[in-house]
């Protein structure tokens, strides 16, 4: 009785330490995997940055259904942070959602003459732009977020190769498997 109870308590352990193990890995495949996205994001909004000679690019991210904030930017002085900020929910709806879905690109090169929303134009204000280009990051799973590139400095004509190369940027974001796959 004495050895099969020893055995027993043997299975236990290995299959506590089999699950622990596991569960490590998990653990930290997770990790890997927001660092490579995270890495991977900072390099493109710092490359676009630099690309596009902009004072701010952004990556907002929708945490729940068109309702997200910017987690990541690229700044050419701090005094253009946004971190954290969440855009107006009353501006961002089901209707512009649905036009970012079907692949909507946004290049607005004045904010001031661009016919617009006014809660749109006021947060924009806020946010200090003056220009504004905005490309959806679409997956299988749908609108993962928005790369977004600020002028806010002066008015700015977006060119077609300012728009497609946000457009590549935000197609290789989405195609990532760090990206892609969450």
């Amino acid at each position: 009785m004495e050895v099969l109870l020893n055995c027993n308590i043997r299975k236990v352990k290995n299959n506590s330490n089999e699950s622990f193990d596991r569960g490590l890995k998990r653990v930290l495949n997770r990790l890997t995997t927001t660092i490579e996205r995270d890495n991977l994001i900072i390099e493109t909004i710092n490359r676009l940055r630099d690309t596009l000679a902009v004072n701010r690019v952004v990556l907002y991210y929708f945490y729940s259904q068109w309702h997200g904030q910017v987690t990541f930017e690229s700044l050419s002085s701090d005094n253009w942070s946004i971190l954290g900020s969440s855009g107006p929910d009353e501006c961002f709806n089901h209707e512009y959602a649905g036009l970012y879905l079907q692949g909507r690109v946004r290049a607005i090169p004045d904010i001031e003459l661009e016919p617009i929303a006014d809660c749109h134009r006021d947060f924009l204000r806020n946010l200090q732009v003056r220009a504004n280009l905005a490309v959806p990051v679409l997956t299988n799973k749908g609108l993962w977020g928005l790369l977004i590139a600020h002028h806010c400095q002066a008015p700015r004509l977006w060119t077609p190769s300012d728009i497609k190369i946000m457009v590549s940027e935000a197609q290789n974001l989405a195609s990532a498997p760090s990206i892609c796959d969450s």
